[in-house]
């Protein structure tokens, strides 16, 4: 099951390859986010690939000793060190190349005598990756594409919470700044780099879209036929963790049932550590009542989302959120945290609801609200269905990233 960084790439690529470009990927041989800090976690095993015509080049992470306990102390370290100013950036930067560390990535780019036109990075929270693309662009003299994906956080302010801080640190606002183009995600986001001094006119507000028949076709009768449901369904699909709120969502779903309320809920999506350890302690009937799926097909997330009668992710650790746009094209409402970048995109009462990250009594209102109201359900999913067709499908998408794309080899030709 794919994140939203990897479709957001995967679709631009596959796309660029449509148009008749040539499109090379260089990513880690990650099969689970964990491999960064813990050496057990899965790899994929084949580093040479292709995918709708995008050639795949994956690389092995690397690990210093006791990584379990290195990796997210160097985290700390670069965010401590980050809010020092006396430290340069030169410093915070060598310090995050070991996180994660991929040097045969740096190797490869460094004797590689491949030619290319544009280099384009993603993921703020890699800027070791970021930071060798943008090295190889410069010796190419080729222009460099940016595309942070920033978690401006649920603090007051964008950037001000715990959270964001890990996003936002002082060397990576200057990779962003350094990049030709930014291609930001939100308004939110265009306007946190401008903020920090970033020109106005080097950043585009595209983000992410949606193709209506790739996310369409889902049947809803038959997953609840084959899964035995007749109650009301809130759904989440998403790894399960605290700062994506899964912890909160499930504490709604309990307060619901104490109270009495009837309702399905259907977790999907890579079951990280830590949540898995909240549900062991939970007691056996309440968390047998909890549905969990892990990693789903795009056949079954289909027919979970045309089965669903509310969408629920109330993270604070995303910069977008496609599946709000996979849950509007299915006419669902769907429930967010009021994060920045996320409150760009959902309009609160209109077409869903957005609630403080971590406020349990709000998030159970907002569902036991849509539980009780179908009529609402069903305006506020309409709303945002239209609100896909009008600005979020891949079309409209995509033609913003091209134009960016286009102007900036020509003025390097």
């Amino acid at each position: 099951m794919r994140g939203g960084a990897e479709i957001h790439l995967g679709e631009i690529s596959a796309r660029l390859v449509a148009d008749g470009h040539e499109v090379t990927v260089l990513t880690t041989d990650a099969q689970d986010f964990e491999l960064f800090w813990d050496p057990q976690a899965r790899r994929i095993l084949k580093h040479e690939g292709w995918h709708d015509g995008v050639r795949i080049l994956r690389f092995p992470v690397r690990h210093l000793p006791f990584p379990l306990l290195a990796y997210p102390a160097l985290r700390r370290l670069l965010w401590l060190l980050s809010a020092f100013h006396p430290i340069p950036n030169s410093w915070l930067f060598s310090l995050s190349r070991y996180t994660p560390w991929v040097p045969d990535l740096s190797r490869w780019l460094s004797e590689t005598k491949e030619g290319f036109d544009l280099v384009a990075g993603m993921t703020i929270c890699f800027e070791p990756l970021l930071e060798a693309g943008l090295h190889f662009a410069r010796r190419r003299d080729i222009p460099f594409v940016i595309y942070p994906l920033t978690h401006l956080g649920a603090g007051a302010n964008p950037a001000e919470d715990s959270l964001s801080r890990f996003y936002t640190m002082r060397h990576q606002v200057e990779l962003v700044k350094k990049s030709d183009a930014l291609l930001a995600q939100t308004p939110s986001e265009q306007k946190f780099y401008e903020s920090q001094g970033m020109s106005g006119a080097k950043i585009h507000v595209a983000g992410p879209g949606v193709h209506p028949p790739d996310v369409l076709g889902g049947n809803g009768a038959r997953f609840r036929i084959q899964h035995q449901l007749d109650a009301p369904i809130v759904s989440c699909i998403s790894s399960m963790s605290y700062d994506k709120g899964t912890v909160h969502l499930v504490e709604a779903a309990r307060r619901l049932w104490d109270a009495g309320d009837t309702l399905h809920l259907i977790l999907a999506g890579a079951i990280l550590g830590p949540f898995r350890h909240y549900l062991e302690s939970l007691p056996a009937g309440e968390r047998d009542r909890i549905m969990l799926l892990g990693p789903i097909t795009e056949g079954v997330k289909r027919d979970l989302l045309a089965a669903s009668d509310i969408v629920a992710m109330p993270s604070r650790t995303d910069s977008f959120g496609i599946l709000y746009l996979e849950a509007w094209l299915y006419g669902k409402p769907v429930i967010a945290a009021q994060t920045w970048g996320v409150n760009d995109l959902i309009e609160h009462g209109r077409d869903g609801f957005l609630v403080p990250f971590g406020d349990v009594a709000a998030l159970a209102a907002a569902i036991k609200q849509l539980l009780k109201y179908p009529a609402e359900r069903a305006a506020l999913g309409s709303q945002g269905k239209q609100k896909v067709y009008q600005l979020h499908t891949w079309e409209r998408k995509y033609a913003v990233v091209r134009e960016v794309y286009e102007h900036l080899v020509n003025l390097e030709v």
